[in-house]
C-alpha cells in the first residue's frame, strides 16, 4: 500500500467571483509562498528570463517563474538542479515555481510548427503533417516519445514516468501532467487517440507522482496538475475535464489543479476555455497554458483561468516590439531616433522611469544586450501589471468597465 502525506502546504481559496461567469480571484498557496490570482506567470525557459535578473522580476511583481523541464534535463540536467538545492536555489528565485511537462516540445519537435498554441485551422487534415522545411526529431507511440536532442542530435526517450522524475528533482512547486499535444492540422480520429493516450499517461504520472512524493518525503510538496487536449472538439474537451477530475492514484492522490492546453484558434479561446471550468472542479486551480496577449488574458480569465504562461512579453522584446496602452509598436523605427521621451509615462517600471525611447532606438541600432534587457523589463511588467488590474477589478465589482476601456485603448493604435 503507498502511502503518501496530505499536501497541507499546497492548497487554493476562491476569492470574489465573477456574476455569472466562471472568472474568479484567489489565492494558490505552495511551499514556497503564495499567488493571488487571476495571476501572469512569466517563462524562464532555461531558470532564466532571457536577459533579466531574477531579482529585478521580482522587484516588478512576479509572483511565480515557469521553467522548461524538457531544456532543463538536456542542460544543465535536473540531478544537477536538485543537487543545488531545487529551481528556485539554482536561479536565486524565492517564490514560487511552475515546470512543464515537456509535452510542448512533443509537438514542435515532432512537426516543427513556431511555438504558440493558438494557430489558424485549415481544411488539411494530416496525422503527417510537419511544418515545410522542418526535420522530425520526436517521434511517440503509446509508451512515451523518443526525441533527439536540438543541441547534439543525441537520441533521448521521455515517458510519463521519465517526466516525473525530472519534475520531482527540478523541484517546482506545480508541476504538469505529461502530455501529448496535436496540432489543429491533425484529424478527429487522432485527435480522439491522443486524448486517450494523454488519459493514460495521466494515470502513470498520478502514480509515479506517488511513489516519488513518499520517496522524496524530505522534500516540499510538488503539486501535480493535469493537462486538458481536445482541440477544438467540445465533447473531447469536456470528456477530458470529466476523466481526469476522476482519476486516482493507489492511494487516493488526485490531481492538484489542471492545465489548459492544446491547440486552438484565438477567436475560440473563450469558449473552449469556458467549457473546460463548466466540468472542472470550483475548489482547484485552473492554468491557462501559452496566452500574454491582452485581449487573451481578459478572455482567459473571464472564462475561469487563475493563471497563465507565456513567453511573448519577453520574446517580442528582444526584436524591439514594445507594449503600451494603445498598443504594441516597434522601438526601432526611425520616428524614434529623436524621442527623448519614456516608452510610457504612466508605467512604473524601471525602464521608464530612467531611459528614453531614443536610447532604446539606438542600443537597438548598436545590437547592444542591454536592449533586451530594458524592453523586457518594461514588456514583463507591463503584463503583470495589466494583471493585478484586472484582479482589482473583479474584486472591486468593475470588470466590464475595466475590459471596455483597456481594450478600447489597447486596439485603437490597430483601427
Amino acid at each position: 500500500m503507498v502511502v503518501v502525506s496530505a499536501p497541507e502546504s499546497f492548497s487554493f481559496t476562491v476569492g470574489t467571483r465573477l456574476d455569472g461567469r466562471h472568472g474568479r480571484t484567489g489565492v494558490i498557496e505552495t511551499p514556497h509562498g503564495s499567488i493571488a490570482t487571476p495571476a501572469f506567470i512569466p517563462v524562464g525557459t532555461k531558470a532564466t528570463v532571457k536577459s533579466v535578473l531574477p531579482e529585478t522580476m521580482k522587484e516588478i511583481g512576479a509572483q511565480a517563474l515557469l521553467a522548461n523541464a524538457y531544456h532543463l534535463y538536456l542542460q544543465p540536467g535536473s540531478d544537477i538542479v536538485d543537487d543545488a538545492g531545487g529551481l528556485g536555489k539554482f536561479m536565486n528565485w524565492p517564490g514560487p515555481t511552475f515546470t512543464d511537462s515537456g509535452g510542448f516540445q512533443v509537438m514542435s519537435l515532432g512537426v516543427g510548427f513556431k511555438k504558440v498554441l493558438a494557430m489558424e485551422a485549415v481544411d488539411v487534415r494530416s496525422d503527417d503533417v510537419i511544418a515545410k522545411g522542418k526535420e522530425r526529431l520526436a517521434t511517440v507511440d503509446d509508451d512515451g516519445v523518443t526525441f533527439r536532442s536540438h543541441l547534439d542530435g543525441s537520441k533521448h526517450r521521455f515517458t510519463p514516468e521519465v517526466s516525473m522524475g525530472i519534475q520531482h528533482q527540478l523541484g517546482a512547486d506545480i508541476m504538469f501532467a505529461f502530455d501529448e499535444l496535436t496540432t489543429l492540422l491533425n484529424t478527429r480520429g487522432y485527435q480522439e487517440k491522443s486524448l486517450q493516450r494523454t488519459h493514460e499517461w495521466a494515470q502513470r504520472c498520478i502514480d509515479e507522482h506517488e511513489r516519488l512524493t513518499t520517496a522524496r518525503a524530505q522534500h516540499p510538496y510538488q503539486a501535480l496538475f493535469a493537462v486538458i487536449q481536445g482541440a477544438q472538439y467540445e465533447d473531447l474537451r469536456r470528456k477530458a475535464c470529466r476523466e481526469l477530475d476522476a482519476i486516482r492514484g493507489e492511494a487516493g492522490t488526485s490531481f492538484d489543479g489542471f492545465g489548459i492546453g492544446g491547440a486552438l484558434e484565438k477567436h475560440n479561446l473563450g469558449t473552449i476555455v469556458g467549457w473546460c471550468c463548466d466540468e472542472l472542479p470550483e475548489e482547484k486551480p485552473r492554468h491557462m497554458l501559452g496566452i500574454s496577449e491582452p485581449e487573451d488574458i481578459f478572455v482567459a480569465v473571464e472564462n475561469g483561468a487563475d493563471t497563465f504562461d507565456c513567453v511573448n512579453p519577453s520574446r517580442v522584446a528582444r526584436n524591439a516590439a514594445i507594449y503600451v496602452a494603445r498598443g504594441r509598436f516597434n522601438i526601432n523605427t526611425a520616428r524614434f531616433r529623436r524621442d527623448f521621451t519614456p516608452i510610457d509615462d504612466t508605467c512604473d517600471c524601471y525602464t521608464c522611469a530612467n531611459y528614453t525611447r531614443a536610447y532604446l532606438h539606438h542600443l537597438f541600432k548598436a545590437k547592444e544586450i542591454l536592449a533586451a534587457t530594458l524592453c523586457t523589463i518594461h514588456n514583463e511588467r507591463f503584463t503583470i501589471r495589466l494583471v493585478d488590474q484586472i484582479r482589482a477589478s473583479i474584486d472591486g465589482g468593475y470588470f466590464d468597465a475595466f475590459k471596455t476601456e483597456t481594450l478600447g485603448l489597447w486596439n485603437s493604435a490597430k483601427n
